[in-house]
């Protein structure tokens, strides 16, 4: 005999649209608490055919039942069981064909599914060899694109999230250092956006991809002109540069730093694009090309007005590395008190 979640299941298929709607609203309240998300996960198997094809279907339905996937997906074996019934595929066939709301929706349920291992190569398309990338190709593009307003929500700004896990393994590293493709010149570009997810998407991206420095250098170094602004202004504090100082920096950075800034408040952030110096600077080629934007100087002044401790040991991170590797303290920042 039926339980009643059974039975809560069974009507998403109804035939009467009041019925359905009745049913997806039910779902969606309970996906809100953990013993209903609970409850919901023990009938996975029979729950995401119906739920997931509602998110293709009129925005009374679409819409709750996208909130529902999201909040499911949350739980890692349910994320799992829908990356297995291919639901990345289904969110990347409707993201670009729904309403914002709920291409917004669709593009959180992929951050959480590319969580894990089989999502980031579903997303990948690791295994379509004439595919590979255009998934990926295409997130990059909505979200250099698009943008919020005062009047709407910007329904892409969560793709910075995807981006970053993705960027974890090896081979979302490789296919964003495609020269070929462009896909990290055309992410940094978001670094100084006025959303803080873009901001913080783009540098866990840079930052990520910065591991794989020892074989990538070239690439990395290849659109320098956009990836050195995206690392050391927002470690540069908010001070106005010096005439001197700024003679020996290229424009992008020199311009910049010629006017007051509003800080990047999240600690974060200035962690992650110095943790990506470093590993850049570890290289030789990395640390002359670092040492040729008059980097350290940067480097030093931002040290200056940094309060955040995990933020402090980075730079000081970075500052004995160039301290080590230039034979001399002048222009490095001092690890000591």
């Amino acid at each position: 005999m039926a339980t009643e979640l059974e039975e809560l299941v069974g009507f998403l298929s109804s035939p009467s649209p009041n019925l359905t709607k009745a049913a997806v609203d039910i779902v969606h309240g309970l996906t809100g608490s953990e013993d209903g998300l609970k409850s919901l996960a023990n009938h996975a198997e029979i729950l995401l055919p119906p739920l997931s094809r509602l998110v293709a279907g009129k925005k009374e339905v679409s819409e709750p039942a996208a909130v529902a996937l999201v909040n499911l997906s949350q739980r890692s074996a349910v994320a799992a069981k829908m990356v297995d019934m291919g639901m990345i595929n289904l969110a990347m066939d409707l993201l670009f064909k729904s309403e914002p709301n709920i291409s917004r929706l669709l593009v959180m349920l992929l951050v959480n599914l590319t969580q894990l291992e089989s999502g980031t190569a579903s997303l990948l398309q690791t295994g379509d060899e004439k595919m590979q990338g255009l998934y990926v190709m295409k997130l990059v593009r909505s979200f250099c694109r698009s943008s919020s307003s005062e009047d709407s929500e910007d329904p892409f700004e969560h793709v910075g999230s995807i981006l970053v896990n993705i960027s974890k393994k090896e081979a979302g590293r490789k296919l964003l250092l495609d020269p070929k493709r462009g896909l990290l010149k055309q992410i940094i570009r978001q670094y100084d956006s006025s959303s803080p997810l873009r901001r913080k998407g783009v540098s866990g991206t840079i930052r990520n991809c910065c591991f794989e420095a020892a074989s990538e250098l070239q690439n990395l170094l290849l659109i320098s002109e956009f990836l050195w602004p995206a690392l050391l202004l927002p470690v540069a504090g908010n001070k106005i540069y010096s005439q001197q100082d700024r003679s020996k920096m290229p424009l992008e950075l020199s311009s910049a730093l010629s006017i007051e800034r509003e800080p990047v408040d999240d600690p974060e952030i200035r962690a992650e694009v110095l943790e990506a110096i470093y590993m850049i600077t570890l290289q030789e080629a990395g640390l002359r090309a670092f040492w040729s934007v008059n980097g350290p100087r940067i480097i030093q002044v931002g040290y200056e007005d940094e309060e955040d401790p995990k933020v402090m040991e980075a730079y000081e991170q970075l500052g004995s590395l160039l301290i080590n590797s230039s034979g001399t303290e002048e222009s490095a920042i001092e690890t000591s008190n």
